[in-house]
């Protein structure tokens, strides 16, 4: 619900800038003799979206080098609590009830 009180006076100032900004613009590029006529709205909410894109892929790709360290932190936990159930099972020690002469394992106790 929050998004949605959120975004649309996001979405309600777009429509109204599209439908305000109609007039025809001339984008030229420099380097080519390439010219396109289109409404400046969507000339100004074209370059923001590249932007938006660019912007969106620079944050994606930055996140890469933190994923794959929790990702090697995670291997690197599951590996230890492995070891340490391991060790904890072999610290178990034999005790031998005199009474019955049966063998049980009673786990150490932690200091």
């Amino acid at each position: 619900m929050l998004r949605i009180l959120l975004a649309a006076p996001l979405l309600l100032v777009l429509v109204l800038f599209a439908i305000s900004n109609t007039g025809p613009v001339d984008l030229r590029f420099w380097p080519f003799d390439l010219a396109w006529q289109m409404p400046l709205a969507g000339a100004v909410l074209g370059a923001a979206f590249l932007a938006f894109l660019l912007g969106a892929l620079l944050a994606w790709g930055t996140g890469l080098r933190h994923r794959a360290r929790a990702k090697q932190l995670q291997r690197a936990a599951r590996l230890l609590e492995a070891e340490l159930a391991d060790l904890r099972a072999r610290q178990a020690t034999p005790v031998v009830n005199t009474a019955s002469g049966q063998t049980a394992l009673v786990p150490a106790t932690h200091a």
